[in-house]
């Protein structure tokens, strides 16, 4: 696989080069119609005696200035493609430079009440998730967001298989971004959905065939009024006749119209992801099973939708006062496309909901390819049938520049309990936070930040950061003990958690801290848990020589020179090593 930082420098080269030549294609064109428009001009005026080839010579000059016309908006469309697509590169290496603070965090996703989402920096400035993701849809953040807090442990090979088929399609994954990027939508695809499934049509198709019948008639009467035959104000009395009638539905129409107005753009977005995605070859069992989702009755999903976009853009002519006037007059063209509509939408509303998860489903995993495209070095976890529960070799956190960032092993078995000690800012609280992104990355199939490891499916249960509220007057303590009761309880149901906890019972006096915090260790012990938790109570490690389950492990510091040092390192046994004496003479506080 290319590497990823060559890559996206190659492509900012490329869709520059491109947008360049595009630019100078579109500033010829430009001065083509201005020369085409003269010179029509010129020629009305020399033809002016005689007005056919007047006439000839305005026909032509409008037919050769809307080609280029469209040939200019067609170059125009696709250089805005490639600056999209410039954007996204120079984004690639920003993010990979440590420079991604400023980006879409999803703070609106964290959950106090969730299992962990609170604990692990998962939303939120410098969070996971805003380093993370590339979505390019509202919908597809909140489907990206969906997957990092499921807590689902089932088929990770196959979603590991999809991520690393969508690794190695980098072009087709920034090309699905800057398309999606293209379109400018103020209407979820949620709302829509409700809209169409709600939906109760008004016409049938005899009145369909009806304004049929009454438009050959109006063709009819018009051109008996054109040749004398009948009286001209017979075909105005049949106009209004037509308004008439189609005023009756007018309260109707108008608000299929309001609607589909909302709609229209939101179906140009998804007709041209949905293209993207069928027009690709994938290799993925999961990424195939999408695929056919969008497929009915033999069409593509893609066709179907741009066949409803034309009935759209035919009930929007309305808003024309011409078409307006003459088209429900004498064709009642607003019945007759209003009809259209409602078919599609009896033959396809059900199936809308499905075709736009499959585009939200692309634009989700997309940045979990690209996650995996950027970090190469990390590995996919070999899915473990042994005892071990997670067992990882120079396991670090993601977010940590890999300059700085010291990495350690870790084997933890089922059923088996860690306590860790150590010294403040030694490294505790980060450790489980890697350790708990590890196991979060792992059930969404990412690879993680560790030369190897071998991990047993386990969902994640966390007690790091939890808060008093003032709005509902619990307090801090309270708090704290209805999160414990949620562990224990979680736990009582199910045994498949690996739990992580961080200096639990904060909120009372140390003798109190130290009993209550034996008490709930032992206990998650005899409920079988597994998991880890970090204190600075050493009295808590003693429960090693009473319960065979638990292990103590430590992050040290030591003090050299009148100066701190760290070495990061997980080691086994009890720190000795405490410093916040140390730190508030240091920095002058005592």
């Amino acid at each position: 696989m290319q590497n990823s930082e060559t890559f996206y420098k190659s492509q900012l080269e490329l869709h520059h080069k491109a947008s360049k030549h595009l630019f100078k294609q579109i500033s010829i064109l430009s001065a083509l119609r201005i020369a085409v428009f003269l010179l029509t001009v010129f020629g009305l005026y020399l033809a002016i005696p005689n007005w056919k080839i007047a006439a000839l010579i305005v026909v032509s000059g409008i037919v050769v200035f809307l080609i280029l016309l469209t040939q200019y908006t067609d170059l125009k469309r696709k250089r805005a493609l490639h600056k999209r697509l410039i954007i996204i590169n120079e984004e690639e290496l920003r993010i990979a430079s440590g420079d991604f603070h400023s980006r879409y965090d999803g703070k609106e996703f964290q959950d106090p009440g969730h299992y962990y989402s609170l604990d692990i920096d998962l939303f939120g400035k410098g969070s996971f998730f805003q380093y993370l993701n590339r979505t390019a849809l509202k919908e597809g953040a909140q489907k990206l967001a969906m997957l990092l807090l499921a807590n689902d442990t089932d088929a990770i090979e196959i979603k590991q298989e999809a991520i690393k088929a969508l690794a190695g399609k980098p072009e087709w994954r920034q090309h699905y971004t800057g398309v999606a990027q293209g379109v400018e939508i103020e209407h979820s695809a949620a709302s829509i959905v409700h809209w169409l499934k709600s939906y109760k049509p008004f016409l049938n198709p005899l009145k369909y065939w009806f304004t049929i019948g009454f438009s050959i008639s109006s063709v009819l009467l018009l051109g008996l009024g054109i040749f004398e035959l009948i009286s001209i104000a017979f075909v105005g009395y049949w106009l209004l006749l037509g308004l008439g009638l189609t005023a009756f539905y007018l309260k109707r129409i108008n608000d299929v119209a309001q609607h589909t107005e909302k709609a229209k753009d939101t179906f140009k977005q998804y007709a041209l992801l949905l293209k993207e995605i069928e027009d690709e070859q994938f290799a993925s069992e999961l990424l195939k099973e999408q695929q056919l989702k969008i497929t009915a009755s033999g069409l593509k999903a893609s066709s179907i939708f741009s066949k409803f976009s034309k009935a759209l853009d035919a009930l929007d002519n309305r808003n024309n006062f011409i078409s307006a006037i003459f088209g429900n007059g004498l064709l009642l063209w607003d019945i007759r496309q209003t009809y259209h509509i409602e078919q599609w939408i009896i033959t396809y509303g059900e199936k809308v909901e499905d075709w736009f998860e499959v585009v939200t489903f692309f634009d989700a995993t997309n940045s979990l390819g690209n996650y995996a495209f950027n970090h190469q070095s990390f590995t996919f976890p070999k899915i473990s049938k042994e005892h071990v529960a997670l067992q990882a070799q120079d396991l670090g956190h993601p977010l940590l520049n890999t300059t700085k960032r010291i990495d350690s092993d870790l084997k933890l078995y089922n059923e088996q309990f860690f306590i860790i000690t150590g010294a403040n800012m030694a490294g505790k609280s980060t450790f489980l936070r890697t350790v708990g992104l590890h196991i979060v990355m792992a059930n969404v199939g990412l690879p993680v930040c560790a030369k190897d490891s071998n991990y047993k499916p386990i969902k994640l249960i966390t007690s790091m950061r939890t808060t008093d509220s003032l709005t509902d007057d619990s307090s801090y303590f309270f708090s704290e003990l209805s999160r414990l009761k949620f562990i224990v309880d979680t736990i009582a149901k199910d045994k498949n958690y690996f739990v992580i906890l961080d200096e639990i019972l904060k909120g009372t006096n140390s003798t109190d801290k130290a009993i209550g915090s034996r008490k709930f260790v032992e206990k998650l012990v005899a409920q079988n848990a597994t998991g880890i938790i970090a204190t600075h109570d050493l009295s808590l490690t003693e429960i090693e020589t009473e319960l065979d389950a638990v292990k103590n492990y430590y992050f040290d510091a030591e003090i050299v020179n009148d100066e701190l040092y760290f070495d990061y390192k997980l080691k086994q046994g009890v720190c000795q090593n405490m410093n916040a004496s140390f730190l508030l003479k240091k920095m002058e506080i005592i």
